[in-house]
């Protein structure tokens, strides 16, 4: 039984060697022993760098598979993977360098020019990796000790859509327990191929792709950056059978779509569309589902519990925004965000949440950890939802965005939800604005379908018929794309810094 995420490779190596893994674009396919070969290598060099049990080595990576070789190797040293996204700034990317203590940072260069710009930076030098570059040993780096030197696989940093990012400490157990959960909620098997274009420094792209692909032998068709067009061929001709991203992704694929005059994708092999990472949409979801004639399954996860603790079940087709059902071993918990006591079915609360997969806390930040854990092993999310008699979860929002208009809550998800069936929006995001009362106003900013011209008259009157009056926007702002992130999370604090330069 694997312990450590490496085994999960050593499996393979032993019962299937020549099996096709990794697709890339230039056409070439990795076989399982040409992954641990890579992975023999990436261990040589991590050696002979001096990388220690309990040490950090950061990747500033888009998806190749010299940063899956990357990971295993830390696994096999006993060093802990950190992956950062290439696209971030330059005082990011230092600013993670520190918080992770890291001991080397590599860079995959040939995969990614945003990479190769930061390796510059760092005068980098060749890695025995193919493609890849690696600073000097940090001398001062010290490596973690104690039980968690060995319990810790890889570090993951929080977003920080909302705050500073923090350094989430994940699990050999919980990264391989959620990939046999990820895997049976999808039957997922050698047969399959997922197009991996979801970042394997975020946890969708490292639990959900890579460590369940490896556990149930699946092949990826492994892309450094999301490509319509890429996306497109891939689902026609190379056999892609389970395509996962944000709802951004699928945004921007129904937009392409619509600019394209494309009904339906061909997608011959495709049977398991699946969003996370985000709130779903429900004007989205039925547009997905009508372009590929197929259900978009969901569920609720985060980088602190290593993946999903709800998903919906594969074959099931819910005509809402459900993000399904507990996952084995997790528990959530809807509580009132005052006492964090329990609240009975249907009542929005705050989501607690514990089970096998949660973290045992942020990297060397004692306080932050503390300010999110609970008596009894529960982990308050600060996120919004409510749990129906049959044992499905909803969603709602963020607790910090919750906005109070005129001594009423107003969650900014079911505006969004309202102005998305407007048939001008591609898609939405809700800010409150404090203004001199100490109320709170509603701006609503839009990123409109191909083609549409924002009418904010007719779209107030759409709105009329879907939400109380103290629920609409003051201003509504078209904008030609939504601020995201790496990930494709819709960055709300620049919108609120954006909301506060409008004019009354």
């Amino acid at each position: 039984m694997a312990e450590r995420i490496h085994h999960l490779l050593d499996r393979w190596l032993a019962e299937a060697p020549a099996r096709p893994f990794i697709h890339l674009p230039d056409g070439r396919s990795l076989s399982f022993a040409d992954l641990g070969a890579l992975t023999d290598t990436a261990e040589a060099e991590l050696r002979a760098l001096d990388v220690r049990p309990g040490d950090r080595v950061l990747v500033v990576a888009e998806n190749c598979p010299e940063h899956a070789a990357l990971i295993l190797a830390c696994s096999r040293v006993g060093a802990w993977s950190c992956g950062v996204n290439a696209r971030m700034a330059p005082a990011e990317i230092d600013a993670f360098v520190g918080k992770a203590d890291a001991r080397v940072v590599f860079f995959t260069a040939a995969a990614s020019r945003s990479a190769a710009a930061h390796a510059q930076r760092f005068a980098a030098v060749d890695s025995a990796l193919p493609g890849m570059q690696h600073g000097a040993v940090l001398q001062d780096a010290q490596p973690e000790a104690g039980a968690l030197r060995d319990t810790v696989a890889s570090l993951i940093f929080t977003s920080g859509t909302t705050g500073q990012p923090k350094g989430v400490m994940l699990t050999h157990d919980a990264l391989i327990h959620f990939a046999r959960v990820s895997g049976a909620s999808r039957a997922l098997g050698p047969q399959d191929r997922s197009y991996a274009f979801v970042p394997m420094t975020h946890i969708f792209g490292l639990g959900t792709v890579l460590i369940s692909s490896l556990l149930a032998g699946a092949q990826l068709v492994m892309r450094p950056q999301f490509d319509p067009d890429d996306l497109l061929d891939a689902l026609a001709h190379h056999g892609v059978s389970q395509l996962q991203g944000p709802p951004a992704l699928f945004s921007r694929l129904l937009a392409h779509l619509q600019e394209r005059g494309i009904q339906r994708p061909e997608a011959p092999a495709l049977r398991y569309l699946y969003t996370g990472a985000g709130p779903l949409d429900l004007a989205l979801k039925q547009r997905v589902e009508a372009a590929f004639g197929q259900a978009l399954h969901h569920g609720y996860g985060l980088s602190e519990y290593a993946g999903s603790v709800h998903l919906t079940r594969l074959g099931e087709q819910r005509p809402d925004t459900s993000a399904g059902y507990a996952v084995a071993e997790a528990e959530v918990r809807v509580t009132d965000p005052a006492t964090g006591e329990p609240l009975p079915l249907g009542e929005r609360g705050e989501l607690w949440i514990r089970g096998r997969g949660l973290m045992p806390g942020y990297f060397r930040d004692p306080a932050a950890t503390a300010a999110v854990m609970r008596e009894g092993g529960w982990y308050a999310s600060g996120d919004l939802g409510e749990m129906h008699a049959d044992g499905a979860l909803f969603v709602v929002g963020r607790l910090k965005e919750m906005i109070i208009r005129s001594g009423f809550n107003v969650y900014p998800a079911e505006v969004e939800t309202a102005l998305n069936t407007h048939p001008s929006v591609q898609r939405s995001a809700v800010v409150g604005r404090t203004v001199e009362d100490g109320n709170e106003e509603i701006v609503a900013f839009v990123e409109l379908r191909p083609g549409a011209a924002l009418d904010a008259d007719a779209m107030q009157s759409h709105l009329r018929e879907l939400l109380a009056p103290y629920k609409r926007p003051s201003h509504i702002v078209a904008l030609s794309e939504l601020p995201t992130n790496t990930n494709g999370k819709v960055l709300k604090r620049t919108l609120k810094d954006q909301a506060l330069g409008l004019t009354t």
